[in-house]
């Protein structure tokens, strides 16, 4: 009986390593997505949000074919032993160890900074057959803070500030498809889903960028970060 477990174990030992070896060897960073945080006024922020947000950006991520993801289960376990699930933060010593136990080369750590939400009349306003015209004119924003933590040294190899806006304009034909579950279900086409999932794309365009591509599309998001940074002074209202 001994023998036998002792077998499967390093059977499992060796399947994980060599699932790591084939991770490094192909070239694609390994990567995790922590537990979101808010420090938004967002009013559909619920328990268990910050965990469906790290899902949707890890599918993101996935489906773009150039990381290997690490399974949600398993990161969530690991960050809740560590104490990290909500805040994300990394004492000296606890990335290599989070990286050994995941496989994750990279651990994302997102923070919902921002959001804003703004419905006004546009006059009028009917519905015929399902589609409505007119009525409101809708408006969402949506900030999120990323930080990209490299597991091997605790660093912070990565940080951006990403943003996802939409507009209404009174229009609605069909459902939006954004790949929405759990507590953020009936937010899928309203403004606020719609802000969510292109943050959401944005962060994945961006990791995608400085992890992957490391070419001229980091020029383009160092621009659209001094945008941001510009518009954020003129909202500033200083005595």
């Amino acid at each position: 009986m001994k023998k036998l477990v002792a077998g499967i174990t390093l059977a499992l030992v060796g399947a994980w390593s060599a699932g790591s070896a084939y991770a490094a060897g192909d070239g694609r960073p390994t990567i995790g997505v922590a537990e979101f945080r808010n420090e938004s006024g967002a009013a559909w922020w619920r328990g268990g949000v910050g965990w469906e947000l790290s899902s949707m950006l890890s599918n993101e991520l996935a489906s773009s074919g150039n990381f290997h993801v690490v399974e949600r289960q398993k990161l969530q376990n690991v960050l809740e032993e560590q104490n990290l699930a909500a805040s994300g933060r990394m004492a000296p010593g606890q990335g290599p160890k989070i990286g050994k136990l995941t496989g994750a080369q990279y651990l994302v750590a997102g923070t919902v900074s921002a959001y804003e939400e703004n419905t006004s009349s546009t006059g009028g306003g009917f519905s015929f057959k399902g589609i409505g015209l007119g009525g409101k004119q809708s408006e969402a924003y949506m900030a999120i803070d990323l930080r990209v933590i490299d597991t091997t040294t605790g660093d912070v190899a990565f940080s951006r500030t990403v943003e996802g806006r939409s507009k209404s304009s009174g229009v609605s034909v069909g459902v939006f498809r954004g790949g929405f579950g759990g507590t953020l279900a009936h937010e899928e086409n309203t403004p606020a889903g719609k802000a969510i999932r292109a943050a959401l794309v944005e962060a994945s365009e961006y990791l995608e960028c400085v992890m992957v591509k490391k070419d001229g599309c980091i020029q383009e998001y160092n621009a659209k970060e001094q945008k941001r940074r510009a518009s954020d002074k003129k909202a500033l209202k200083l005595d």
